[in-house]
């Protein structure tokens, strides 16, 4: 190995420190970013040149170790510490933190979510800055935000919209507040047909969404409101949550959404505190049938909401100046070996003088 060897060696460290302190960077810039999760990173060794590969003893000689000099470091792993942050107090009713494992599901409207498969196809997010625009119960970027509705019947008998609450369905849908009945402004709740699924009220039967006040999100993820034409309370339906195997292996998209990608692993719907059971694929379980092998069971969960609250910054201060301590110092180190391996360089080109 040459002297440019160790000029090899000193840049790839210095690249990997900057890497390191691009990490750290990242890290103090989100120190007040709701829901933020800390990155790590990791180094290790470079690719190795072997010199002598070693030898087994004999009878007449001892065995030799093998010779090898390294080409310096790179990136090992960057991962996402997703332990639970700090609770912010907001004072906004609609305003949720998650306390436990879990992400909130959100995405556009309209989607199809009957299947494992499907459901990876929702973005999770940490960060519930919820409210109602238009009806529908939407993030801050407006995402809606997916969870199950009130249904005018029994999931498991099916039938056509109407005014009596029978249960909640569990088809996994856009949240959106019930209709306003035409003639009396009683709220509509969604129906369910014979294969389970949500069905809309009748555009002649509805006057748009309902006037709403005293709206609230409980710990178990429940929705209710107040209809201000009737005063009857009236519950929405519950937020869902998604869960992975491996939490810190989703693949981090924009600002505080997240896929469940192949690292991931595996992902399970549920509701805080188990406040909705039973079968996932759009409630095409009925009563008594045989599950599809594509359905899913709607997981049990401990975890629960936080209403007022956000998740705060997973950043710890007092770790980042640490750390930028040492990468900066290693950064320092490495640029010494440039410098002295080119005064070496330099001793070399003058020796024939």
């Amino acid at each position: 190995m040459s002297m440019t060897g160790a000029m090899s060696s000193a840049i790839a460290g210095l690249k990997t420190h900057m890497q390191a302190l691009n990490v750290v960077g990242n890290n103090i810039a989100n120190v007040n970013t709701y829901g933020y999760k800390a990155q790590r990173i990791t180094f290790k060794e470079s690719m190795y040149n072997t010199l002598s590969s070693g030898s087994a003893g004999t009878n007449t000689m001892g065995s030799t170790n093998p010779q090898q000099i390294g080409y310096g470091c790179t990136v090992g792993t960057i991962d996402l510490d997703m332990t639970s942050g700090d609770l912010s107090a907001t004072g906004r009713d609609l305003d949720c933190a998650i306390k436990g494992d879990g992400f909130f599901l959100v995405g556009q409207k309209g989607l199809n979510i009957n299947s494992a498969d499907a459901v990876k196809g929702l973005t999770l997010t940490r960060v519930g800055d919820f409210d109602f625009r238009d009806g529908y119960l939407v993030d801050g970027q407006g995402n809606v935000v997916y969870g199950f509705l009130t249904s005018a019947v029994d999931p498991a008998v099916g039938g056509a919209a109407g005014t009596t609450i029978g249960g909640t369905s569990t088809a996994l849908v856009p949240i959106h507040l019930p209709m306003r009945d035409a003639t009396t402004n009683s709220a509509v709740y969604v129906g369910v047909n014979g294969q389970g699924e949500n069905v809309e009220p009748a555009a002649n039967a509805v006057n748009g969404y309902i006037n709403y006040t005293n709206l609230s999100i409980d710990s178990n993820g429940k929705i209710v409101c107040t209809n201000d034409d009737t005063g009857e309370e009236v519950v929405v339906g519950y937020i869902a949550l998604g869960s992975v195997e491996n939490p810190s292996g989703v693949l981090h998209t924009d600002g505080p959404y997240y896929t469940a990608g192949a690292a991931a692993g595996s992902i399970t719907v549920s509701t805080p505190n188990s406040a909705v059971t039973g079968y996932l694929n759009n409630g095409k379980i009925m009563a008594g049938a045989v599950p599809d092998p594509n359905t899913m069971l709607l997981a049990k969960s401990g975890t629960r909401l936080m209403t007022s609250f956000l998740e705060g910054s997973g950043t710890d201060l007092a770790t980042e100046f640490s750390n930028m301590i040492v990468y900066q110092r290693g950064y320092q180190a490495n640029t010494r070996i440039v410098t002295v391996t080119d005064t070496m360089l330099e001793e070399l080109v003058n020796m024939k003088r």
